[in-house]
């Protein structure tokens, strides 16, 4: 269930009270290796104040957007994804502040995106998710051992039968479709883990 609310909201606004937060630069510097290679200089990162209030820290120029890593959860979860899912991430990071559960949110985004209240893109738009241990990272340099990126391909209302994607994987690594027929019908790439993750 953490795993598959990480991928539904990505970040939470205000959460790190109590927590150290890192540097600026240095939520920058781990933030974008969520991002392809190339696309990582001129990304867009959101990230957290020393006062645990979360916004941009870098104004990007080419439709990435980053998202640093949560100072109050353990280990490294960082995130990238196009900017035409900013709406619907944003609506999940609001109604998450609100209090709402997991089931809550994912129906009000429904029941909005279906009103034309929230817009969702109308082409595949990627998500990446770039994570490691809490033993394999150091908030005070940034630096990671064992990172581990996976994939998600947001494919509103897309089902098995309209993609030929099965509802779960048959073999690690393997394409799979989850919340089909939703507006948040998504495809889940996770490539085998090395022995070492």
């Amino acid at each position: 269930m953490k795993l598959l609310f990480a991928i539904a909201l990505v970040s939470s606004a205000g959460c790190c009270i109590g927590q150290q937060v890192p540097d600026i630069a240095i939520q920058i510097k781990t933030a974008v290796l969520a991002a392809p290679q190339e696309q990582r200089e001129h990304a867009t990162v959101m990230g957290y104040t020393s006062e645990g209030e979360f916004g941009v820290l870098r104004k990007g120029t080419n439709g990435m957007v980053c998202l640093a890593d949560d100072p109050n959860q353990d280990g490294l979860n960082v995130s990238c994804y196009h900017q035409d899912l900013d709406a619907f991430m944003d609506r999940g990071r609001q109604l998450k502040k609100e209090g709402k559960s997991f089931q809550e949110i994912f129906d009000i985004r429904e029941k909005e995106v279906k009103a034309g209240k929230l817009k969702m893109p109308d082409q595949p738009t990627t998500l990446y998710v770039y994570s490691t241990s809490k033993e394999k990272y150091n908030p005070a340099t940034g630096d990671i051992q064992d990172g581990y990126l996976r994939y998600v391909i947001y494919i509103p209302w897309a089902t098995a039968e309209s993609t030929g994607l099965p509802l779960k994987p048959d073999f690690e690594g393997q394409p799979w479709i989850m919340d089909p027929g939703t507006h948040r019908a998504h495809i889940m790439i996770s490539p085998p883990k090395s022995v070492d993750n």
